[in-house]
């Protein structure tokens, strides 16, 4: 075999590679939930000083206004100015990380 087969053969094999990569991120298409968790983190700053978060690592189906979204549900709990804890619900959508709904708990 020459070098010119093998380099071929190669670059062939780092090609196939990158393509069936390339389509399965795109059928994926989810953000893990270790980054959803952290996008809510950052948008609930407003709440108070954030003392605890968890997350379901698996997505499911949640329906709001008459549309199905796989999401990741999880909550957190913060403390406001006035040392008050409160804890709350969320749902983000597993594919784009978008807080579909942010939900006090308790009331």
């Amino acid at each position: 075999m020459s070098w010119k087969n093998f380099a071929v053969g190669i670059g062939a094999g780092v090609a196939v590679t990158l393509l069936a990569k390339n389509q399965l991120d795109k059928t994926e298409g989810k953000l893990s939930p270790e980054k959803a968790l952290k996008l809510v983190k950052g948008k609930a700053t407003h709440l108070g000083t954030l003392e605890g978060s968890w997350i379901h690592m698996i997505a499911e189906e949640f329906e709001q206004d008459k549309l199905l979204y796989q999401v990741y549900r999880g909550g957190i709990t913060a403390t406001d100015e006035s040392g008050k804890m409160e804890a709350y619900e969320f749902f983000v959508d597993a594919s784009s990380g978008t807080i579909l709904a942010l939900n006090k708990q308790g009331d």
